[in-house]
């Protein structure tokens, strides 16, 4: 059975190879190349605009985003992956008039006008090695990406305040400009992820504590398997998970589900049953992700594989976000010997992780591979889940 690993490749090949394209296509050399990587989020999903906490890491998986500066007011935007680009001007780039993946990049660049920054124009190309639509953040890596490479560009000092000015930036392009509700867990970790850490994230103040990742002490390997199944964040059913949540605070008189006190009890002030376990959900993943933070602490993988475990049912069945190609790959991965296994991002389809014994992943692997095969699904991608820095100058 074939199995299909997806490579995150060499940064320094990449940002060459990006440098060659750019200066081929505008007749001149870039500025700077900017990596900004995708995540995987262990646990705490969708809680993040619900105000609890969460915890992603950085993957190898990046996007690299080469810009130089015009002397007009033009922009043009290129990329590897895609056959046609977009070209506009400064004062086009505002909510509803750019569409498409440029969407990403347009955005930033008016959010971080809306901050007071100026720009020239720019060109700005980009190769993205985050898989599209396998709920990697794929677009976070895009926007953050560009936003380094915008800071520079403004002649800005980057240290972590400015960082945080820039998650802020990347996540109006997302909700406002690209019009996907997202909460901001992505965008922090693509600016804040450390190599060898994962990022436990409080997305009520947005501080962040790094805790040690080494499952490779234990013998352990995180898998991560992009289902290829269809990942949208603007098709409607994130929106409406969100609404739930909403309405589930309205219903509990708090500002945010964050705010409830009593997580088991509260659930009875809650009359829609559909709204009740969307509620339910998002408060026990708040405590789990807890739990999780103290076990990771104690190098107890083995207690953090049964918090994956939860966490995936109460996806699957009280926040109802899970598809039948994630259930099969954690199923496929529990019977293959995995501590636990869960669906990650913001469901719908997109990409699962399972915490295996390293002598026996390219078991589970070619396991989930047969079974997708036997089912007449798309041949699955298999990724390393290894944490790796956040956004980053290049060249």
């Amino acid at each position: 059975m074939s199995i299909e690993h997806v490579a995150a490749g060499d940064p320094g090949e990449i940002s060459d190879a990006l440098t060659t394209r750019f200066t081929a296509l505008h007749g001149r050399a870039p500025v700077g190349v900017f990596a900004a990587p995708g995540r995987v989020n262990l646990i705490g999903e969708h809680v993040d605009y619900n105000d609890g906490s969460c915890l992603p890491m950085a993957l190898p998986h990046a996007t690299y985003a080469a810009l130089a500066v015009r002397d007009d007011d033009r922009v043009t935007v290129s990329s590897v992956q895609q056959e046609s680009g977009w070209a506009g001007t400064l004062g086009t780039l505002r909510p509803g008039r750019v569409d498409g993946w440029a969407t990403y990049v347009a955005g930033v660049v008016w959010a971080l006008q809306q901050e007071g920054w100026t720009f020239p124009g720019l060109d700005v190309a980009v190769d993205s090695r985050v898989p599209v639509g396998a709920g990697l953040s794929s677009s976070a890596a895009l926007e953050c990406s560009v936003a380094l490479g915008l800071a520079h560009v403004a002649g800005v000092e980057v240290d972590d305040e400015v960082r945080r000015t820039l998650v802020r930036a990347c996540i109006r392009a997302e909700v406002e400009v690209a019009g996907a509700p997202t909460g901001g867990m992505d965008q922090t970790v693509a600016m804040f992820g450390l190599a060898g850490h994962a990022l436990l994230l409080d997305c009520r103040d947005w501080t962040t504590t790094q805790l040690p990742w080494d499952p490779a002490a234990h013998d352990l390997e995180l898998l991560v398997v992009d289902t290829r199944a269809s990942h949208e964040l603007t098709d409607g059913g994130y929106a409406s998970r969100r609404a739930d949540c909403e309405e589930a605070a309205r219903a509990l008189g708090v500002s945010s589900l964050r705010e409830v006190e009593d997580r088991d009890g509260a659930l009875k002030g809650i009359s829609d049953e559909r709204v009740r376990r969307r509620a339910r959900h998002v408060l026990t993943e708040m405590t789990r992700v807890d739990e999780a933070a103290e076990v990771l602490r104690a190098g107890d993988y083995a207690a953090l594989g049964r918090l994956f475990e939860a966490s995936h049912e109460s996806m699957r069945d009280d926040f109802e976000i899970s598809c039948d190609e994630l259930d099969a790959v954690v199923d496929t991965c529990r019977a293959h010997g995995a501590l636990g296994a869960r669906m990650t991002g913001g469901g719908f389809g997109g990409s699962a992780i399972a915490l295996l014994p390293r002598a026996g992943v390219d078991a589970a692997a070619a396991a989930v591979a047969e079974t997708f095969a036997t089912r007449g699904w798309p041949a699955p991608g298999f990724l390393h889940g290894v944490p790796s820095d956040g956004a980053r100058r290049l060249r």
